[in-house]
């Protein structure tokens, strides 16, 4: 893969999604253009908070960029508020609030309450070897519907879904970035290499 990978970089925790892909050995550059956008093979689109996101994003003229990429193919990848951008349908959205989509998905915001509602669980996640992938989750969102041709990739022992892909786009519910787990930013990169 020559081009870097995109981390979408107006809001949020993008330098930690950059720690972990240096870790792993991959390029990355910070996305506030269209010339960033352009420049990159994928996009990681970070924890934060997204009606702020979407705000940035259409105040640096990059919303609809990134919904044409996303449509036309590029691979991206979403983490707690960037699952949020990339859901087709967002069900307790403040009013006017929506993301890039691509994901035949509905997702709840904070489902699981506020900051000190926080948790960390292990998870089975499909499409990563070896031990349970360490979550962490903090003001996350929930997946409550999926579409046809979404595939499940990771839910809570309850059932609730917190990791989905179709087609060129994966949305989780947690941080990775936070615990040291780099094993789903390789599974993105193997869907960039693709």
């Amino acid at each position: 893969m020559t081009a870097p990978i995109g981390v979408l970089a107006l809001q949020g925790d993008f330098r930690e999604h950059r720690q972990t892909l240096a870790k792993i050995g991959v390029d990355s550059i910070e996305v506030r253009t269209l010339a960033d956008l352009t420049a990159s093979s994928g996009l990681i689109i970070p924890g934060g908070e997204s009606t702020v996101m979407q705000k940035l994003a259409l105040a640096y003229d990059l919303f609809q960029p990134i919904k044409d990429a996303l449509k036309a193919g590029l691979p991206a990848f979403g983490t707690c508020a960037g699952l949020i951008m990339l859901a087709d349908e967002i069900l307790d959205g403040i009013a006017g609030q929506s993301g890039f989509g691509g994901l035949d998905v509905s997702v709840r915001r904070n489902a699981f309450g506020n900051q000190l509602d926080s948790f960390e669980v292990d998870l089975e996640f499909k499409g990563v070897v070896g031990s349970p992938v360490h979550a962490a989750f903090i003001r996350a969102p929930i997946v409550e519907r999926v579409g046809p041709e979404v595939e499940v990739l990771s839910t809570l022992g309850d059932g609730r879904i917190v990791g989905v892909r179709q087609k060129n786009l994966m949305g989780i519910s947690f941080h990775p970035e936070v615990t040291d787990e780099t094993r789903i930013h390789e599974l993105f990169v193997s869907m960039v290499g693709a």
